[in-house]
């Protein structure tokens, strides 16, 4: 594992950007697995501008989402869809036929993940998957567990990512109780991986991932069994190390 510091957001923001940017530009047909949350806006924000610029070309690249929230359709506003189509889809030259995300409107848990599962095959698995961290330790929607769940899933989101989330709604009772992410044997699989995290209130989550105990109590602890993971942070995220 190699961990980055970062003076602040921005720093974080254009480094992680610029690793992302190198597997583009060394492997123009990568598959890109895609996080969303408030950790990577900044990052989308730089690799936008390196496309306005003329330095990023996106027309061969696959990406696959971690996650997205079951019961919202593509056109809410709170969808992971739409967040990705805000802040990068609808602002590059990526294919959107080769953009994707679990299907949050399927009912039939069963279906949806197991059609995700396939997808993720059919692409031929992740070069390079960003992850954020969650306060309790959670990549993707992978909650605090006694398990790690293999592959795509429909999760019940904790507590506390609840109450973390409900910033993006107008009230906590309108926040999703349910959604569909990748597992921890998908995201393990990934050749790569990059962790981006930001944030005083990150700081315990990032000891306790990266230098504590590996425990399915801490999912984002699973990634120091992978060979291949940057992560960068800034100072406050890295501040009890």
């Amino acid at each position: 594992m190699r961990i980055i510091r970062a003076k602040d957001y921005d720093d974080m923001s254009r480094k992680a950007a610029a690793i992302i940017a190198s597997q583009v530009i060394m492997k123009p047909d990568c598959v890109l697995g895609l996080a969303t949350g408030s950790s990577p806006i900044g990052t989308y924000a730089n690799l936008v501008e390196g496309y306005r610029k003329g330095d990023l070309d996106f027309s061969g690249i696959t990406t696959v989402n971690l996650d997205e929230y079951k019961g919202l359709s593509r056109d809410n506003d709170q969808s992971y869809f739409y967040f990705m189509n805000h802040h990068f889809f609808g602002k590059v030259n990526v294919d959107p036929e080769r953009t994707f995300l679990p299907d949050g409107t399927e009912t039939d848990s069963d279906k949806a993940c197991r059609e995700y599962n396939r997808i993720i095959e059919n692409v031929g698995g992740i070069d390079l998957q960003l992850l954020g961290l969650g306060h309790n330790g959670h990549i993707g929607f992978n909650e605090p567990n006694t398990v790690f769940e293999a592959e795509t899933h429909c999760v019940d989101l904790a507590p506390s990512t609840v109450e973390a989330n409900k910033r993006f709604f107008a009230s906590v009772d309108d926040v999703p109780r349910q959604a569909y992410t990748m597992g921890i044997k998908t995201i393990m699989q990934a050749r790569k991986v990059l962790v981006v995290v930001s944030g005083r209130d990150k700081a315990a989550a990032v000891k306790a991932a990266f230098f504590g105990s590996i425990t399915p109590q801490v999912q984002g602890s699973v990634l120091q069994l992978h060979s291949d993971v940057t992560v960068v942070a800034d100072e406050e995220a890295l501040s009890e190390l």
